[in-house]
């Protein structure tokens, strides 16, 4: 199987999954090549279900989106403007189809990180691409700094034997970082 960062030369297998959050129902086309193709993955649905506990207004960024989960989930819920970024095509594809079937209009775009965007949002979340590399990795998360607003916030979702607590400690240079919920040795993390 290749890396589904570069893998759009895969022969396309679409499947659909449905999964219920705040009594919304929830379906998503996903296909080879993407991150969680079968279901949404524990560490995802943990971010979204601590993401639903805050109050969320104004703009939002799904960073990574892969098949848009995070992002349609939050912003229908929530209804905010919304815009998602992921660097593998099939991902920006099945987003926009995800987009129409749950009935969320979203700005997705194929971009490497931040390349494409000039905006600045109130909240950015992601389950980050652990698998680019700490080096890849850390210019993301940092470089999110740049495009939150002011009182912005980042929530993003990291395993335990993936770096989570090391990842903290490193953050803590740029950000004013928090634990917001641990379970299963998944970290979700708040970085203002």
């Amino acid at each position: 199987m290749g890396h589904y960062f570069t893998n759009e030369n895969l022969e396309s297998k679409i499947v659909k999954f449905n999964v219920g959050f705040n009594g919304y129902m929830f379906s998503f086309n996903t296909d080879n090549g993407v991150f969680s193709k079968a279901e949404l993955d524990f560490g995802t649905y943990l971010l979204i279900k601590n993401i639903l506990k805050k109050n969320i207004k104004g703009n939002i960024l799904d960073l990574g989106c892969g098949y848009g989960p995070i992002g349609i989930i939050v912003g229908k819920i929530f209804n905010v403007d919304t815009t998602m970024v992921d660097v593998n095509r099939r991902a920006i594809h099945l987003t926009k189809m995800n987009s129409k079937e749950n009935k969320f209009n979203v700005n997705a775009l194929v971009s490497d990180g931040f390349e494409l965007l000039d905006e600045k949002y109130d909240y950015i979340f992601s389950n980050p691409p652990i698998r680019v590399g700490k080096e890849k990795l850390y210019e993301l998360l940092i470089n999110s700094k740049d495009h939150l607003k002011e009182d912005g916030e980042m929530i993003i979702v990291v395993r335990e034997k993936q770096g989570a607590k090391s990842l903290m400690r490193d953050m803590e240079k740029y950000y004013k970082v928090e634990l917001i919920d641990k379970e299963k040795g998944f970290f979700i993390i708040s970085l203002k």
